[in-house]
């Protein structure tokens, strides 16, 4: 059986890091192996666990999801970030910025997973 799909979610709002997790645990293919409050924890803590998927949020403090993309891509290629947040005007600074995916909060939980997961897996 193939290892689950490790995720860092990377947001500055408690309560949507919670929703994610809660969302996330109901999947087998997936699981939560850290959380970031904002993008410079959140390079950090690639850098420390290697996660295969980051959940960013775009508008953090310290270092806002943008900038924290553009140092993970460029240190870590291989890491998929999916930009995840409330504001769809900020679709095209995130694809600039090398998201391999923009979903807007709130999205159904089929879609969040369908971009998550290779396709082999879901």
């Amino acid at each position: 059986m193939k290892q689950p799909t490790r995720i860092l979610i990377a947001d500055d709002h408690p309560r949507s890091r919670n929703g994610l997790q809660a969302l996330l645990a109901t999947s087998p293919e997936v699981t939560v192996i850290g959380e970031a409050a904002d993008g410079q924890e959140a390079v950090q803590l690639v850098a420390e666990m290697h996660p295969d998927v980051v959940l960013m949020d775009i508008q953090m403090p310290v270092m806002d999801g943008l900038q924290a993309t553009q140092q993970i891509k460029g240190h870590w290629p291989e890491v998929k970030v999916i930009a995840l947040t409330m504001y769809g005007a900020t679709r095209a600074k995130a694809v600039a910025a090398g998201v391999d995916a923009f979903l807007i909060k709130g999205c159904p939980a089929e879609e969040l997973l369908g971009v998550i997961l290779p396709p082999s897996q879901h």
